[in-house]
């Protein structure tokens, strides 16, 4: 659209006398979306305080403030706004400016922004629904048609002025929605200027904002979210929101997706189907888990391995090695008998299909998905919005000095960077991220060292100790137990520091690289920051599966990290256990203090501000009752994607440790999507309507983690369980020429997994202090030549038997 016939393109000369806005009394009408006159809109509201009234000392530093609102106020009325100031009923200094878009203007952006408008009614016959035979049953499942109607369908176009009569028009005032209203209201904001010097022109309401200029900018809700409009006219569709969705007692319906649509906007509305759309297709995976889950309790007792740990007679004869160099003591292996069960539960053949089925599940979903989302496209008018409606950036037009020809079009275009530039600019931007996420690593080397340390520390230390006071605490204070406390403290206040420096980090990136939409601005952001928070939170799972206990040597040479800390052995359970415990604390805490975080907080900062600002005065209208809420984030729904994406990670990468992972994801998104539904209802402003067409940056994001889930699902099975050895000893090492049983067993797996170590080849500063006990050899895992073979601790024909079985696993799965 030629900027010569924009409004905005226009502004005020520097010096020149400025316009004001009438300022009017409330008129008493609390529910009233309108002007004084009553029949002009209100499509945004802006809040500021008033200058003059600060007190004498400050009002000279306010002054500068008072020019730029002035000059930009003035700006918004010369582009064709009409403008509307009323002082606060409940703070005097505060003043209410409502802005209105008139009719011209409204077709001017709407043509400029290509907003698709009705043009006739859709006359194409649709396809039955294939439930329509069960309509008794499940219309109940779905929001109540007499409040909530179907939309009827059009066929829509790009808006044009000089077209006006061949668009479906039954009511001037109704044909734009409010949505669009507000969308092209906060377009002008955006570009208005608030000031110039010379060549120098600064705009947009963000900087005001940032600037404390204005203390905030938002469109309206149309009621209260609990009790309907007594305003003729008014459509009540928070009301009806509120009723239908997110109130606790609808947690069993469907979403009202084109409700919401409608309300919030597209982007909005696709966030909410995507999650509906996942929390539904974990219902299947939930199922097979639980089964999963519930093969292993039943059979834990009647396992072969784990009885044999816990016999008397055979784990209680076997005399396993120290797991540190010094201070740690001989231990009898059935001391894990109640960790060998609780093992059974989730290493076992259930869970070696379940990650099978997983791996099948997550491929599945993407594509279903994807078929959705299309569906979504058609319905809603987005399928061509990135290629036609998206604008720039207003920060990306203002720095647009350089001149290019577009490739594809031929046409002379104005960029704010040369290709040499772009290339310097996404250079830094990589360069700085991959500085961060190293920084990261070398958090948790530091942290792994710490470990190492603190172990043998505090083994020294609280086995010395002979305070009285810690006597009732020596059972429960060990030094397994206060290393990981106390790592696992260090670990999250370096999480917390450097997700807060980040954050900002990434933001500053993003705006150096200057994106041209805004589109392309949240996918930029979003990558960086998804990059980062993967590694965080993600980085002790995949060291734990992956690293620890993996190269430890055997007892008489043991692998030191750094040539000092002896590496990290498994508990006695094994390292999958351990990886089920740390999943099932990270995923349930998470889930309980997000669910709490997002219910209590919004609540409370309410509950505050309407308690500090109370007044008597019992007519509150109903802009000054939407900004007694809680604005809305600038990063929009980042964290709510982020919250489901890292979900999403540990329900599908670590699937095959702990079998129980869908069903908890399944019974926190029942709930995540009615407490965010209750959250932008009740607790917040109503945020701008977006366009969007799909999920942007999150879709390639859940493609690379279902391609690497079947990777760490293989790998978790073949390296971290115990199935594969289990499998090679029952096909192969059972019975002749390696056994001695006549057929396939499980009978005796666990002796001939521990490999014999003679105590007289301990290094000296290997060697246990204070043995009293006369013994001569010890049990340690691993697959390796006993003491007086010519090969004597090297690696047996079992452990490359292992090694080939793990490799073929691994090619088999990923094939």
């Amino acid at each position: 659209y030629p900027e010569e016939f924009l409004p905005t393109y226009q502004s005020i000369k520097e010096g020149a006398t400025v316009a004001k806005a009438q300022l009017a009394e409330f008129n008493g009408k609390p529910d009233s979306l309108f002007f004084n006159d009553g029949v002009r809109r209100i499509d945004f509201i802006l809040v500021y305080e008033d200058e003059d009234k600060k007190e004498f000392e400050k009002r000279h530093a306010y002054q500068r403030r008072k020019r730029r609102r002035e000059y930009f106020e003035a700006s918004l009325m010369k582009m064709g706004l009409e403008l509307e100031a009323t002082q606060s009923v409940v703070d005097e200094k505060e003043l209410f400016l409502k802005v209105h878009m008139p009719w011209d203007v409204l077709c001017t952006y709407a043509e400029v922004l290509h907003i698709k408008l009705p043009i006739q009614p859709n006359d194409l016959s649709s396809h039955p629904s294939p439930w329509r035979l069960f309509s008794c049953i499940t219309k109940h499942f779905y929001p109540n048609e007499d409040l909530i109607g179907k939309e009827a369908e059009f066929f829509t176009a790009p808006f044009e002025k000089d077209r006006l009569e061949y668009f479906h028009m039954s009511n001037k005032d109704t044909f734009f929605t409010p949505s669009m209203r507000s969308r092209m209201a906060y377009y002008i904001l955006s570009r208005a200027p608030y000031e110039i010097r010379g060549s120098i022109k600064k705009f947009g309401i963000t900087k005001l904002l940032d600037g404390g200029v204005y203390k905030a900018a938002y469109p309206l809700h149309d009621c209260r979210f609990n009790v309907k409009s007594k305003d003729e006219g008014c459509p009540n569709e928070r009301f009806l929101l509120y009723e239908e969705w997110a109130h606790p007692k609808s947690f069993y319906k469907m979403q009202p997706l084109d409700l919401i649509r409608k309300y919030y906007g597209e982007k909005i509305g696709i966030y909410f189907a995507w999650l509906g759309f996942y929390t539904i297709m974990l219902a299947l995976a939930a199922v097979v888990g639980l089964g999963c889950f519930i093969y292993g309790y039943k059979t834990q007792d009647t396992s072969t391995w784990s009885k044999e740990v816990c016999d008397p007679k055979i784990g209680g004869e076997i005399v396993m090695c120290p797991q540190c160099d010094r201070e740690c003591q001989y231990w009898r292996l059935n001391s894990t008998c109640e960790a060998s069960k609780k093992l059974c539960m989730f290493d076992n053949f259930g869970t070696l299909v379940f990650a099978v089925f997983m791996s099948i599940w997550v491929t599945l979903f993407l594509e279903f998905w994807k078929r959705y989302q299309a569906e979504l496209e058609y319905q809603w008018d987005t399928v061509e919005f990135l290629e036609q409606e998206e604008p720039p950036r207003p920060e990306y037009e203002a720095k647009c000095i350089y001149e290019r020809k577009n490739p594809i079009t031929g046409v002379k275009e104005k960029v704010p960077f040369t290709a040499c530039g772009r290339c310097v600019r996404v250079s830094i931007g990589v360069g700085t991220v991959l500085f961060w996420i190293l920084l990261i690593v070398v958090s948790i080397v530091a942290i792994t060292v710490y470990r190492l340390a603190a172990f043998f520390a505090f083994s020294a230390q609280l086995r010395a100790q002979t305070l009285k006071e810690l006597e009732p605490l020596k059972e429960y204070v060990t030094p397994q137990m206060a290393t990981s406390v106390t790592a696992s403290l260090i670990s999250f206040v370096v999480i917390m520091i450097l997700n807060i420096l980040y954050e900002r980090v990434a933001i500053w990136i993003t705006d150096f690289e200057l994106p041209r939409t805004k589109t392309d601005y949240e996918n930029s952001l979003t990558l960086k920051m998804f990059l980062f928070q993967f590694v965080n939170y993600y980085s002790s799972c995949f060291y734990i599966a992956f690293a620890k206990g993996k190269a430890v040597g055997y007892p008489g040479d043991p692998v030191y990290l750094l040539g000092k800390y002896r590496n990290e052995e498994c508990d006695p359970g094994g390292c999958l256990i351990e990886l089920t415990t740390q999943l099932s604390i990270i995923m349930g805490g998470k889930a309980i203090w997000n669910n709490i975080q997002e219910v209590l907080l919004p609540w409370v900062k309410n509950l505050i501000f309407r308690y500090c600002t109370r007044t008597s005065e019992k007519v509150i209208p109903r802009w000054e009752q939407d900004y007694q809420l809680q604005p809305v984030s600038k990063l929009g729904l980042f964290y709510e994607y982020l919250e489901m994406v890292i979900q999403f990670g540990f329900v599908t990468l670590f699937v095959a440790s702990f079998p129980l992972a869908p069903i908890l994801a399944l019974v926190n998104n029942l709930f995540e999507i009615r407490v965010d539904a209750w959250k932008i209802t009740t607790q917040y402003r109503r945020n701008v309507p977006e366009k969007a067409q799909d999920i942007g940056a999150w879709q390639p994001i859940l493609q690379g983690i279902a391609i690497l889930a079947v990777a760490t699902n293989a790998m978790i099975i073949a390296f971290t369980s115990d199935m594969i050895p289990r499998l090679v000893y029952y096909w192969s090492f059972s019975v002749y020429p390696y056994g001695d049983h006549a057929n396939n067993t499980m009978a005796g797996y666990i002796n001939s997994s521990l490999s014999i170590f003679n105590t007289s080849d301990f290094a000296d500063k290997s060697r246990p202090l204070n043995t009293t006990d006369n013994i001569a050899t010890c049990r340690y895992r691993d697959f390796r030549y006993p003491p007086g073979h010519p090969r004597q601790y090297e690696y047996n024909v079992y452990y490359w038997h292992v090694i080939a079985a793990k490799m073929a696993f691994i090619i088999v799965v990923e094939v």
